[in-house]
């Protein structure tokens, strides 16, 4: 109550002397968000499953007389800069024939037209029981557009497999990858034994400093927020000390690594992960062991890049090797979590007359097993999950699937049998090739082809850059995060209010500062009533605002330094480590219990800005949501609008005080 009277008679003081300010924002009140329902179709899901679909565009099993589709040859630009291929429009010589009430709509101004047509929109969507396209954005499994896209305009649909059209459990998957990883690291000498998978120590998005043997999280610049040497979260003088004149460049592969996928997660904790002692009751970790030159020399180069390798050399025997693989398919229902409406997604696109392209690196025999499991117990009839796809690669050895051309071979048997192949066909199984390749067999280039996938770099940057296909990212933690978010509200509502206070308490503060200062040099003051405050009333006031501001940071920094919690944290007792500020070195200390792993929300690189993976989804994922079958609660026709980006300089509304009555400033 204090710290808001005393900003409050800051900003009166200032009105007082004539200075001018714009006021903060006050913390804007959240959306209400709308939870989310399943679509109800006019047909049930019984219904619509009795018969075999046809997989022919809409506009060829009805209609045909009345709508016509824009072809490629007759497609144009619309004013957003997206093509119109694709979209449907009425026949001139059905115009006349129109009914139901199908003449207003060419009479009377467009705005009105529109306003009513809108208003009857909205009110038959709720009585079908379909989410409008507002309360489909607001919810944790929306699709969030980055750049427009009209999916009328896109002629196929890609996919990749793994943590795209399925999802694995992390906790089983991805643990058993890293037991697999721990078994090859104890063969090659290293003293791994107690060690025990946590998912929980790491999140996508953070970056592996292979030169210090730190876990990074950096803002959309590349200045580092938030880092953390084995278990210990530094503090924010040691990552200011560390990194101050350092950006992350992911282009310099040799130092910096960035967490692109679910996959990443197994590979970090290996790297950065906790290291049971004998007692099981407290922790080291590998990164630890390596300081305190547990590691015998002759294992590795004594560097952390060498320990990193040696852990990537270990996870990938763990793939390659297949022992890892033949585990999951011998039980993939404990490693796969099944989402019954994933293959009426696809179905619907299907039969909007897209081709739908399944590209993944796994090799034939498990993508065939995962796919079999994963769909054909919930596809209609006798349908399986190779009649959804209109062509499907394995081994397509992305990123360099989308950069170079590689030989191209047909699967030819159930067996996995191949032959050398020079052109791909409609309903073909191949391993290898290139997305030329593909774009050449289906007639169809570039902006026509989105690409569905869950890895920033092999997925969505390198389909985008060398082949200019549109894009979509599948962030699975998008759903937790946009709860946790929820959940923060009020605590981020507190934090915003109590850094505005500070604003304006702090803005008279230097006003003061300055009228002294001039006073010093016998200037004077900014304005009269500021030179003509005496002595005493100056430096008192001045105090009594630098106490308060003083006050609020001590409130406000634990607050910063929790924010995300509902997101990301764990609490451990672990082997103390303490940084030493001065000599820029670890040094024991006595077995303390903290929080670690507090990166905060995935998205977000402190309170106000975004973080490095949320710039680089921005930058090449054209939309991005939280799993495949979202498209189930769009429609394939949908027309993705980019949100307005919000510049520094953009002018808000607020209240302005004149003559003693508020005005509403909406430019």
């Amino acid at each position: 109550m204090y710290v808001a009277a005393t900003a409050t008679v800051a900003a009166e003081v200032l009105s007082q002397w004539g200075v001018c300010r714009e006021l903060p924002l006050a913390a804007a009140p959240r959306a209400k968000t709308t939870s989310f329902h399943r679509r109800n179709f006019l047909l049930g899901p019984v219904s619509r499953f009795s018969i075999k679909p046809s997989f022919s565009c809409f506009c060829a099993l009805a209609g045909d007389d009345v709508f016509s589709v824009t072809s490629p040859t007759q497609s144009n630009v619309d004013y957003l800069g997206q093509s119109t291929k694709g979209d449907l429009n009425v026949k001139v010589d059905q115009l006349d024939s129109l009914v139901l009430g199908g003449r207003s709509a060419f009479e009377g101004p467009i705005e009105e037209v529109a306003r009513a047509e809108a208003g009857e929109a909205e009110d038959l969507l709720r009585q079908l029981n379909i989410p409008g396209p507002f309360s489909s954005r607001h919810s944790p499994r929306g699709i969030f557009c980055s750049r427009t896209l009209n999916l009328r305009s896109i002629s196929a649909i890609g996919y990749d497999m793994d943590y795209t059209l399925m999802h694995y459990n992390v906790m089983a998957w991805e643990g058993r990858a890293y037991d697999y990883c721990m078994d090859n690291l104890r063969n090659m000498g290293y003293p791994v034994d107690g060690l025990a998978f946590d998912p929980d120590l790491v999140i996508r998005g953070l970056v592996i400093d292979k030169e210090k043997g730190n876990l990074v999280k950096a803002d959309r610049f590349g200045y580092i927020k938030r880092a953390m040497h084995g278990t210990t979260m530094l503090t924010t003088r040691a990552v200011s000390e560390m990194y101050g004149r350092e950006l992350v460049d992911l282009r310099n592969e040799n130092r910096w690594i960035f967490l692109n996928t679910l996959f990443s997660v197994s590979e970090a904790v290996a790297f950065m992960q906790n290291y049971t002692m004998k007692n099981s009751r407290f922790y080291d970790i590998m990164v630890d062991r390596f300081d305190e030159g547990a590691i015998p020399a002759e294992i590795a180069p004594l560097d952390y890049k060498g320990l990193y390798k040696a852990v990537g050399k270990a996870l990938f025997r763990a793939h390659v090797e297949g022992q890892l693989k033949n585990e999951i398919m011998s039980k993939p229902e404990l490693f796969v979590e099944p989402d019954p409406e994933l293959p009426l997604a696809l179905l619907d696109q299907k039969e909007a007359g897209k081709k739908l392209l399944l590209i993944t690196n796994s090799d034939y025999h498990y993508t065939d097993k995962m796919m079999q499991h994963s769909f054909n117990k919930f596809l209609p009839n006798d349908m399986g999950w190779r009649d959804l796809f209109d062509m499907v690669i394995v081994s397509a050895r992305k990123p360099e699937f989308f950069q170079m051309s590689h030989p191209l071979y047909e699967v030819v048997t159930d067996e996995g049998l191949m032959r050398p192949c020079f052109k791909a066909r409609t309903g073909g199984l191949y391993s290898g090739g290139s997305a030329q390749m593909v774009e050449n067999s289906l007639n169809i280039h570039g902006d026509e082809i989105l690409y569905v996938g869950d890895h920033i770099y092999t997925d969505v940057s390198q389909s985008k850059v060398h082949q200019r296909w549109r894009t979509a990212l599948i962030v699975r933690e998008l759903e937790e995060e946009y709860n946790a978010l929820i959940h923060s509200g009020s605590h981020r509502a507190t934090l915003i209010e109590l850094i505005n206070q500070k604003e304006i308490v702090g803005d008279l503060f230097n006003q003061l500062r300055l009228a002294l200062q001039r006073r010093t040099e016998g200037h004077p003051a900014q304005t009269l009533a500021a030179t003509n405050m005496d002595d005493l009333e100056l430096t008192e006031s001045m105090q009594k605002l630098l106490i308060v501001m003083q006050r609020l940071d001590e409130k406000i920094a634990p607050m910063l330094e929790i924010d995300g919690e509902h997101f990301n944290k764990r609490m451990e007792i672990v082997h103390g480590k303490s940084y030493n500020e001065k000599k820029l070195i670890f040094v024991e200390a006595p077995y303390i219990s903290i929080d670690v792993s507090k990166w905060g929300f995935l998205s977000r690189a402190g309170l106000w800005d975004k973080s490095h993976l949320m710039r680089q989804i921005e930058k090449y994922a054209d939309i991005y949501t939280s799993r495949v079958s979202n498209f189930l609660h769009y429609t394939p026709f949908t027309y993705f609008h980019s949100q307005e980006q919000t510049l520094a300089h953009d002018s808000h509304s607020w209240c302005q005080q004149i003559n003693g009555s508020v005005v509403k400033d909406k430019s």
